[in-house]
């Protein structure tokens, strides 16, 4: 069994990360029911005896569960948000070793966070991820968990990224990267936004790109479900769509339904790492197989049901429903539509009772509706975990990589010329040691050439060829 490690950044990462770990504490709960520590928790878990070792802690590779860590490291430059973790339920997850605060924050600059607080903690960063690191037998996958919005998230979170690729160049990155909305409340957020991209599009493996709005529609049309008086649609009080209690204390914030998304995200995607599976998905190969061009690593993701946990009453969906919906708009993390789009590959994540039938036959339902590229007409890749969510039979993770995500990248860009035209703010950013003006036109000329590239590929849609006839090998 291999293991993974979380990285969490910022304010939006940390709190994304700590719902992560509060539901995936619940799926192996409900699995696990002996408390023996198996290879399944070994994936994302330590087992630590503290009273055995000298020196802070000591990992047991098997027997009953002594006190389980998170292979994580949790980065913010304030305290607030990791404060509230170590005073919540979670508290135990975490040791004083795994953390990286400050208590200025970034001011919402991408500079700050880059440049001032990289320099500032890069050895203290690289002590923690090689901490962790040492910790697992076999190192698969780091995951990156940031918003691009604010100046931690998207500074330090590029940061760290690059530090994972310089220390650990074997080992895949992927990235889940919580994109501002348009009326968001940050004015630089087209700034860090950019200037993260690019730092994303020369570093990472693999980002999935996750919309804020995009959240909040998913969230409200919940909660529509829930008021519209259908017998059984109700949401629980405390449930895990709508509360943070489980990883934090205090009232419910209105970002934990929308964090709650993203972290059953990070749940499907890390499945097939956590539990048994009849086909098995490597965290690997969803770059190998969904990645045709190493800058082009934007994957779109879509989710059903997106009310996971039983937390809304509502019949479970059939399970060829379950694959329409995974292609429909109303169920992606970011706003798209990639069937008006090319699709250069996509990948089937599904969990639960499912057979392998039933995949290929839902794969050739659909094929005739989905532009693919047409040197990559067969460019699916599929996973099956046995485990479904708690309280459904099943559940699918689409992640398609898909030309759809230009619209927002343009969007970006737009935004960010908006600002830089009147040189807005920018004296903000220059005033940090390393930054430089250069550093603005070198993110948009990186932004710009990213959906020109998506632009080229897009102009062949029409001229989509059938299947070139195959070689018959003589016998």
């Amino acid at each position: 069994m291999t293991q993974s490690v979380v990285v969490q950044v910022g304010q939006c990462g940390n709190q994304v990360g700590c719902r992560f770990w509060d539901l995936a504490l619940r799926e192996h709960s409900h699995v696990n029911k002996k408390g023996i520590y198996d290879e399944a928790l070994s994936s994302f878990f330590r087992n630590v005896d503290s009273r055995r070792s000298v020196g802070g802690s000591c990992d047991i590779t098997g027997g009953r569960i002594q006190s389980l860590k998170a292979r994580a490291v949790l980065v913010d430059m304030e305290e607030g948000v990791v404060n509230k973790i170590l005073q919540g339920p979670l508290r135990e997850l975490f040791d004083s070793t795994q953390l990286i605060t400050d208590v200025s924050g970034s001011g919402n600059n991408w500079a700050v966070g880059h440049w001032t607080y990289g320099s500032a903690y890069r050895e203290q960063i690289v002590d923690q991820l090689r901490r962790a690191a040492e910790h697992c037998d076999c190192l698969q996958c780091f995951f990156l968990i940031h918003s691009m919005g604010g100046g931690t998230g998207s500074g330090l979170g590029t940061c760290v990224l690059k530090l994972l690729e310089e220390e650990f160049p074997e080992v895949c990155r992927i990235v889940t990267s919580v994109y501002p909305s348009a009326e968001d409340d940050v004015v630089t957020s087209p700034y860090n936004s950019v200037l993260a991209m690019r730092e994303l599009t020369e570093h990472a493996d693999c980002v999935l790109p996750v919309e804020n709005q995009s959240l909040v529609d998913i969230v409200n049309k919940i909660k529509h479900m829930s008021h519209s008086g259908k017998p059984g649609s109700v949401i629980k009080k405390d449930s895990a769509i709508i509360s943070g209690q489980g990883g934090v204390s205090g009232a419910e914030k209105p970002f934990d339904a929308m964090n709650n998304i993203v972290a059953n995200l990070l749940l499907n995607i890390t499945s097939s790492a956590r539990f048994e599976g009849s086909l098995n998905m490597d965290l690997n190969e969803i770059a190998m197989n969904l990645v045709p061009f190493p800058r082009l690593h934007y994957l779109v993701p879509s989710l059903t049901p997106l009310y996971t946990l039983a937390d809304v009453n509502i019949p479970t969906r059939r399970l060829d429903q379950m694959f329409t919906d995974a292609f429909s708009k109303d169920h992606q993390l970011i706003r798209a539509d990639p069937k008006h789009s090319l699709y250069l590959a996509c990948a089937l994540m599904v969990r639960g009772n499912v057979q392998v039938s039933d995949l290929r036959r839902n794969i050739e339902r659909l094929k005739p509706m989905l532009p693919f590229v047409s040197w990559n007409q067969e460019g699916w890749k599929t996973g099956l975990c046995s485990v479904p969510p708690v309280g459904h039979s099943h559940s699918l993770l689409a992640l398609a990589n898909n030309t759809c995500v230009k619209p927002t990248f343009m969007e970006l860009r737009d935004r960010f010329t908006k600002l830089y035209r009147k040189k807005a703010h920018m004296h903000h950013y220059l005033h940090v040691d390393g930054m430089e003006q250069g550093c603005f036109m070198e993110a948009l000329s990186s932004l710009s050439s990213l959906i020109e590239e998506y632009s080229q590929l897009d102009a062949t849609k029409d001229r989509l060829m059938p299947d070139a006839a195959r070689l018959n090998i003589a016998t």
